[in-house]
């Protein structure tokens, strides 16, 4: 019977006498015996580096440790653990997740031994990532997507001469080092099942050597544990350059494409978890993945998740792109992220003056498409060309200043100090209707399709047919001018200097509601079917129901007038006159952001427009600035008068998806990365 070994007592001699200790691993046993003051069981062998549960199940009940009892029972209750340790490993090497514990080890160990011998390390290959890793925006990376494109299309004849050119190969090593090329040619052959591992056959034109079959044949015969160590003390003997060779053999079978294995709902699935830059990224990566990631659905989703609106019918059309079929909503999504970009990097070009009205104040400015529409206190209104900045006609007919103004399509109104309202064709500058019936100016209008409703300092408020010029409907019940006015072709809203607002059915002239609160002048009003907010001088800001009239909350915190507000999906921007711009969630009645800060506006704040990422506010310090909506962060400055602080800014918008574009006056009008300026 082979002698018994105490781990706790043995020297290196009687330690090698061992199966699979060599010398080198009977010193680091004692090396670590000493470390820890002696082992307490036989397990403790398994944290000396280099022994494995393989040298206890060839050695069985060979070792022992004097300070453990019942050893044989212990003993055996490892045995059965090891071997399901064991199981566990072997499932792990058919299912491709990690190497074997014995050959990555030695593999680490066989690495530093070619770095110390080769004077060199293996590149990294994360370099090959390198250039994307510095693109600026999704559209550069997408770019960066298209010269791939074009790279692969060049060398498509090369891969219809290499058929058996795997379509993805991943030669990096699990600590991130590019693997060198096999030292011998390397067939290799498709995947036949999902669940398969490639089979490699290595050529040489060196003679195999002699009782190789048999050596072979031996090796299959042994079991699991015996495998390992031989496979260890052979690793052990073999130079850098074949441990080299031996990783070029083993690694492409541990990495598997398995995002083109799997069924195209599955790998759709994986790929939507997926940020959109790392989707572009991925697309690079060969032809199946760039399919895969052409996906119209994974991208609907991503465009969703952004918040971003349906594609136009143009943007509908498939097109090909580099012999790939472009995603409708990923070009959508590309274009929104460049828009995106525009506003907040894109270059601001030099601004167009546009001239006009000589030194009369400008009293209300729209713009709509390629046209901008210019009111003064000179009876006039002058329509530009927001692309060429000329001055495409001038609308005369008023006899007082133009106070009010609207516009949709070609059709112009505009409401004057001469108590008319005037209808005008935008196209050919012909007036179509003169509309008579108020007494006073005409301060304030909301157009609807083809209804607009007037409010005039005569207190009253009049709804118009603006194809047949006739007055429709007559509201009467303000004490005081109404300021405010806003329609949705179901309701008439109105806010006057009496400090009431009412709520009016247009079709019966009944006042439906009036709401009080304030205690000052009204003088801005929102509207959205649901909700009404109203700004007044008393600096108070009160959200209502507009089905029953009930008020729900009071905003505080401005110090003086609200002169501008907008509301969209319960989000309410307020602009103040004491300089600065809010934020709320008019449900709850919280203020959200309060914009402001070393970069605030100097003045009061005259004009806003939002959208679902930007605030654009305006000022009578003659600028414009963009404001981020979700931190209230100042992001830079879109419009600096030369002239700072004389006159007003007025700011409108296109109301055309992903075209925001600013109107100030002295007018000056943003689009993507183009500005347009005039000093009217």
């Amino acid at each position: 019977m082979a002698r018994r070994v105490d781990i706790n007592s043995a020297n290196t001699d009687e330690l090698e006498t061992l199966l699979g200790i060599g010398k080198a691993r009977a010193e680091a046993i004692i090396k670590h015996r000493e470390a820890s003051h002696g082992f307490k069981n036989v397990n403790e062998l398994l944290s000396v580096p280099g022994v494995g549960s393989n040298i206890l199940e060839l050695n069985g009940n060979r070792i022992v440790c004097d300070t453990v009892r019942h050893l044989p029972s212990q003993s055996s209750h490892y045995l059965r653990n090891s071997g399901s340790s064991s199981g566990r490993s072997r499932l792990q090497q058919t299912t491709g997740d990690v190497l074997p514990r014995p050959v990555t080890r030695s593999r680490e160990h066989s690495r530093r031994n070619s770095d110390h011998h080769d004077g060199q390390a293996q590149p990294s290959s994360s370099s090959s990532s390198s250039s994307t890793s510095r693109l600026s925006s999704i559209s550069e990376l997408e770019n960066e997507d298209s010269r791939q494109v074009k790279r692969n299309a060049t060398s498509s004849e090369e891969r219809k001469a290499s058929p058996t050119k795997k379509s993805c190969r991943f030669f990096t090593d699990d600590v991130g080092k590019a693997m060198p090329p096999p030292a011998s040619p390397v067939q290799t052959t498709s995947f036949k099942k999902a669940d398969a591992l490639p089979k490699r056959r290595l050529s040489t034109r060196l003679q195999p050597p002699a009782n190789l079959v048999e050596w072979v044949k031996t090796f299959q015969h042994w079991s699991e544990a015996e495998k390992n160590l031989a496979i260890d003390e052979l690793i052990e003997k073999c130079d850098p350059s074949q441990v080299r060779h031996i990783m070029s053999v083993i690694e492409p079978q541990f990495q598997r494409d398995f995002i083109s294995l799997l069924p195209k709902e599955v790998a759709l699935l994986v790929l939507s978890f997926l940020e959109p830059r790392d989707i572009l990224k991925a697309a690079q990566t060969c032809q199946t993945w760039r399919i895969l990631c052409e996906d119209n659905l994974l991208w609907r989703e991503k465009c969703l998740e952004a918040g971003i609106d349906e594609p136009t019918s143009k943007l509908l059309r498939r097109r090909s792109h580099g012999g790939v079929s472009r995603s409708p909503w990923k070009s959508l999504f590309l274009r929104t992220h460049q828009i995106e970009y525009n506003w907040r990097h894109g270059e601001m070009k030099p601004p167009k003056v546009l001239k006009g009205h000589d030194d009369h104040v400008i009293t209300c400015l729209q713009f709509c498409g390629q046209r901008i529409v210019s009111g003064s206190d000179d009876n006039t209104l002058k329509v530009w060309s927001a692309l060429t900045g000329k001055c495409l006609r001038t609308l005369t007919g008023h006899t007082g200043g133009v106070w009010s103004s609207q516009m949709k399509n070609n059709i112009i109104v505009s409401g004057s100090t001469d108590r008319t309202l005037r209808v005008w064709n935008a196209e050919s500058g012909q007036c179509i209707h003169t509309l008579f019936g108020h007494t006073s100016t005409v301060r304030c209008m909301h157009l609807h399709e083809n209804k607009v409703v007037s409010g005039s300092r005569d207190a009253s408020l009049r709804l118009w047919d603006i194809d047949t010029g006739a007055c429709l409907h007559v509201l009467v019940g303000h004490v005081a001018a109404v300021r405010c006015v806003q329609y949705d072709g179901r309701r008439v809203v109105s806010g006057a200097y009496d400090f009431m607002v009412k709520v009016w059915n247009p079709e019966t002239e009944e006042c439906l509601y009036t709401l009080q609160g304030h205690t000052n002048r009204v003088y801005s009003l929102q509207y959205d079917g649901v909700h009404i907010v109203s700004g007044s001088l008393d600096t108070s800001i009160r959200v209502w129901e507009a089905d029953t009239g009930v008020h729900r909350h009071t905003l505080t915190g401005h110090q003086s007038l609200t002169s501008g507000m907008e509301l969209k999906d319960n989000i309410l921007v307020s602009g103040n006159a004491d300089s600065t711009v809010k934020i709320w969630d008019i449900t709850s009645g919280r203020c959200l952001q309060t914009l402001q800060g070393t970069n605030k506006h100097q003045s009061a704040v005259t004009s806003l427009q939002f959208d679902k990422k930007f605030v654009i506010t305006s000022s009578d310090d003659g600028t414009v600035k963009l404001w981020d909506l979700k931190t209230g962060d100042f992001i830079r400055n879109l419009v600096v008068l030369e002239s700072g602080g004389s006159g007003g800014v007025v700011l409108e918008s296109t109301g055309q998806p992903n075209q925001t574009g600013v109107c100030s006056g002295k007018s000056e009008w943003y689009r993507g990365n183009k500005t347009l300026s005039s000093r009217l």
